[in-house]
């Protein structure tokens, strides 16, 4: 099938016809339909009934075949729909609003095995990957290390240096769609010495491996996403050309580093989708079963989640957009943003279970999808990029940004946070510019520049500026705890501490995102975001975590929120920052 796409795709193709990504999405959602529609064979019903069966929502994937999602993962230059990754976000939202597992096993495993062969593939490469994806293939990514907490650069898989390639040995027990990739990036070590050129990617076609010397092993079922096919991979002196090196010998844990600023981000951006399902399927309980729910639990679930909801989305639509505007100090934001995941996401829909009470345990129709969201988010915190992945990033850089950047920098622009512009007014991604460390923060300097300048006009306004000056004397007393471990010696800099530090900062990222998303979407363009309201639940609730202690919030502040949520539910709108219309 590779060989026959190959043929039939010619190099440097025209980019296809562009298409704005809110008709995408709207396209999109017409297909896939409502979900509660029994009728509906892209509906729960029918994604349930796959996830019992742990096999594939062959359905939904049809649609995505006929929708031509695999155009979204390749950039335009090379034939595809690609222009942005805040664009790739927006459109793959519905898909994760519909099924976590349908969007992870038809779309995303394809798109983290792509994002490596566009950062460092050579034109041959990147051009017979094009061509595959075009033509419906699928590719899969060999990275995770079970057997070492999934740290990758133990890798079990070698590549040692034979005539006119490698030989391949050990094996990667942990790949998504390995018996349907035509595909596969694989991680693998290159050298024996420790060190940073110790690594390197290989770009296989896994049909064309001998099948005496690679072995697929037994499918691994987990709890959540069970239609996605887990299965592992055994090379024995496995032959493979040079030609598979992707990218230069021993580039294999820099090309990790900077795919994982694009993978964190793009994957934790889109579980929002998710969440706003659960907190849709919790306010429906809530209309349809009065007698069932307490009101004022009730309430308080459904706001408090949604306030949450804005909050990651905040920082999920600054880290998205920092990838093509402030590429260099993205390594932090897409840290930050994936350690709050399971932070924030996922507590929230353990929060909203206490409106459903035992209906958690539905496994059919509407109620059944929140229990499956329930098992399925927590996944995508796992892996290698997974929380403990994520705070070895940041810890490293903390002093070097307190030292150089905090209270020093320039705010982060404004386009940084006006979600109406998916994919415009935004420079091409260069992953070249990608920085592993680069000491400088923007974002942090917008919850200082805002602060300074919240007018104040009424009683909820007012608040706003009294928290956002409350969490600026926070972010000064943690530049203190930072540059004081400094002083204290190394000792001091590997505790405990410094995981602390780094949650009180991924926190106050996230605060100075909704004061950007805030201050500059006054245009009225969403009436809502400039609405002081739900900035001002959002820094409440960031203070609190951070233990701070704050007055309670005029009574009209969450009234306004509580009005939102009804007014979203009966509209038909979605729960993020976008605002848009969704089916059911």
């Amino acid at each position: 099938m590779v060989r026959s796409v190959l043929e039939a795709a010619a190099p440097g193709r025209p980019p296809a016809p562009a298409e704005t990504a809110q008709t995408r999405v709207a396209r999109l959602e017409a297909l896939l339909g409502d979900p509660t529609d029994p009728g509906n064979p892209l509906g729960y019903g029918a994604l349930l009934e796959a996830d019992r069966a742990a096999v594939p929502f062959a359905e939904g994937e049809a649609v995505l075949d006929d929708f031509g999602l695999n155009a979204e993962f390749v950039p335009r230059e090379l034939g595809g729909r690609l222009d942005g990754i805040d664009t790739l976000v927006r459109v793959m939202r519905p898909v994760f609003r519909r099924d976590v597992g349908l969007a992870m096993g038809y779309g995303m495993t394809t798109y983290m095995a792509a994002s490596d062969v566009w950062t460092t593939g050579s034109e041959r490469q990147r051009e017979w990957l094009a061509a595959l994806l075009l033509g419906g293939g699928r590719a899969a990514i060999a990275q995770h290390e079970t057997a070492h907490s999934n740290d990758y650069v133990r890798s079990q898989v070698t590549a040692r240096h034979a005539q006119g390639g490698f030989l391949l040995s050990g094996g990667k027990p942990m790949i998504n769609n390995l018996d349907r990739a035509e595909a596969l990036v694989l991680f693998c070590r290159t050298d024996d010495a420790p060190g940073s050129r110790s690594h390197s990617v290989l770009l296989l076609d896994p049909g064309a491996l001998p099948a005496e010397h690679a072995t697929v092993l037994p499918r691994h079922l987990a709890v959540g996403l069970r239609g996605c096919h887990f299965a592992g991979l055994e090379f024995d002196d496995c032959p493979v050309p040079g030609s598979a090196l992707l990218g230069p010998l021993g580039s294999g844990i820099e090309t990790a580093l900077r795919s994982f600023q694009i993978s964190r981000t793009v994957i934790s951006a889109m579980a929002v989708a998710a969440v706003d399902t659960s907190l849709r399927t919790a306010v429906d309980f809530a209309y349809r079963h009065p007698s069932r729910t307490d009101s004022a639990r009730t309430d308080a679930a459904v706001t408090g989640a949604f306030v949450n909801l804005l909050l990651y989305d905040s920082l999920a639509l600054a880290s998205t957009r920092a990838l093509h505007l402030l590429p260099a100090e993205t390594s932090v934001y897409s840290a930050s943003l994936k350690y709050l995941l399971p932070r924030v996401l996922t507590e929230t829909m353990y929060d909203l279970s206490i409106v459903l009470g035992a209906g958690i345990y539905t496994r059919d129709g509407t109620l059944g999808i929140f229990g499956k969201h329930v098992r399925d988010v927590p996944v995508l915190s796992l892996g290698h990029a997974g929380s403990a992945a994520c705070q070895a990033t940041v810890i490293p850089q903390l002093h070097r940004l307190a030292r150089r950047s905090w209270f020093t920098e320039d705010a982060a622009p404004a386009a940084l946070f006006r979600p109406g512009a998916s994919g415009t007014g935004l420079p091409p991604l260069r992953t070249e510019r990608l920085s592993l460390a680069c000491g400088r923060d923007s974002l942090s300097a917008t919850l200082l520049d805002v602060a300074a300048s919240v007018p104040g006009r009424g009683r909820v306004e007012r608040a706003l500026r009294a928290l956002a000056g409350q969490l600026v004397e926070e972010f000064r007393d943690l530049r203190h705890r930072v540059l004081t471990l400094r002083t204290e010696g190394m000792a001091a800099r590997t505790s405990a501490a410094c995981f602390a530090l780094m949650d009180r900062y991924a926190l106050l990222l996230a605060a100075a995102a909704v004061l950007g998303v805030w201050r500059h979407n006054q245009d009225g363009a969403d009436p809502f975001l400039a609405d002081p309201s739900w900035a001002a639940a959002a820094l409440h609730r960031v203070a609190r975590r951070l233990g701070a202690r704050v007055d309670d919030l005029p009574p009209e502040c969450m009234t306004r929120i509580r009005h939102e949520v009804h007014l979203r539910y009966s509209a038909q709108r979605g729960y993020d920052l976008y605002n848009t219309p969704v089916p059911g």
